[in-house]
């Protein structure tokens, strides 16, 4: 049977609730990547319009095809009457251009070009239609249940919805996966042939506040309202977010910075178990030791609230007692311990010493215990 052990965790650290974050977003999803903490969530798993957030979907998709090697960074590709009658921001691309696969990169980021994502839609799928079918199944293949995509560029559609968690989801893969082109969410400037200099900047209203910020996507309609999906790093954390919903591109700016720095100073990273430091004993069954402790195989490191009031609590959990023989860092049981304001952290324990089998004098021993205290009824004394 499951047998849990409870213990308080002064020994590990004090700790309190961070300050609640009362976001003014329609819905927002806030992750720390260094260790996969959810900070927030305010209807994140709601499908709602992601306007031009959505274009990092078809940014992911032509990534996919540059590792690949269905192209490359030098790949031409051509431009439709379609791609050209883009409305909205775009690259001013016309039939006679050819751009290349880094330039539409550069212009689908910085310029958050409606034209260049139709250009990637049919140089990659044929149509634009077919390619949103194809990013529907890859962002369900990723994880993203709550992603439908009817167009490449995030256009209003009523079939364009996306999740702020999967909108999440997809940052955090666009950092981790293609550390090689992610620096390119970070730059603030593109002007494709010299053509629209009034469009060249990046949108992304926190790339110039030194805070570490450094990508990736905004979007806004005016069904959709001001969105963010962004990125920073500071020291050893780095935090993705995304909120959308806000009334105007002042609001947005603002409240992502108040996100940015909410997070970074709300928590801090600490050690909260020591590799090799006893944190319990486990029962055993028909071994040479009756107990065996129980440590952590390294260091475990979490992020918790700043702010020291509260003692967090914890359990050790395990299935008992544990039938020897046991060998010296064989996983024995997990140390579930309960944050304030965040989730549960469940860390493998493992035994901190070889126990052998027991002889055949201590079996028998161990088995009539056994069988005496079963026999006993269940208000008897222990003897």
């Amino acid at each position: 049977m499951m047998k849990p052990l409870r213990l308080a965790l002064a020994l590990l650290l004090l700790s309190a609730p961070a300050q609640a974050f009362e976001t003014q977003a329609r819905a927002a999803w806030v992750y720390d990547m260094t260790t996969h903490t959810v900070l927030m969530d305010k209807d994140a798993d709601e499908p709602l319009p992601p306007a031009s957030m959505s274009k990092l979907m078809t940014i992911n998709m032509l990534f996919e095809a540059l590792r690949d090697g269905r192209v490359q960074l030098s790949t031409p590709f051509a431009v439709s009457s379609r791609a050209k009658a883009m409305q909205g921001s775009t690259m001013f691309l016309n039939e006679r251009d050819r751009p290349t696969v880094e330039e539409l990169i550069h212009g689908m980021i910085i310029n958050s070009g409606n034209d260049a994502c139709v250009v990637v839609a049919e140089g990659l799928a044929g149509t634009e239609e077919a390619f949103a079918r194809q990013m529907t199944e890859r962002a369900a293949a990723l994880g993203m249940e709550n992603s439908h995509f009817a167009n490449s560029s995030g256009w209003p559609d009523p079939n364009q919805r996306m999740s702020m968690e999967d909108l999440g989801i997809l940052a955090v893969r666009l950092i981790s996966e293609f550390p090689e082109y992610y620096p390119i969410f970070a730059q603030t400037e593109f002007d494709y042939q010299e053509r629209s200099p009034a469009n060249r900047f990046n949108r992304n209203p926190l790339l110039k506040l030194n805070i570490g910020a450094d990508g990736l996507k905004t979007g806004h309609t005016a069904e959709a309202g001001y969105g963010l999906v962004g990125s920073a790093k500071q020291g050893d954390r780095r935090i993705v977010f995304t909120i959308t919903g806000l009334p105007s591109d002042k609001a947005r700016a603002e409240e992502a910075e108040r996100i940015v720095n909410w997070a970074f100073r709300q928590f801090s990273m600490k050690t909260v178990v020591k590799s090799g430091v006893r944190i319990a004993e486990a029962d055993v069954w028909m071994g040479e030791q009756a107990r065996v402790g129980l440590v952590a195989a390294e260091d475990v490191t979490r992020l918790v609230p700043a702010l020291a009031q509260d003692t967090m609590t914890a359990e050790v959990v395990y299935s008992g007692p544990v039938k020897a023989p046991i060998t010296a860092g064989q996983k024995v049981a997990d140390l579930v311990i309960h944050i304030p304001d965040l989730p549960d952290a469940r860390i493998p324990l493992v035994a901190e010493t070889d126990v052998a089998n027991a002889g055949f004098a201590q079996r028998m021993l161990g088995a009539a215990r056994v069988l005496i205290s079963r026999a006993l009824p269940a208000d008897s004394p222990a003897s």
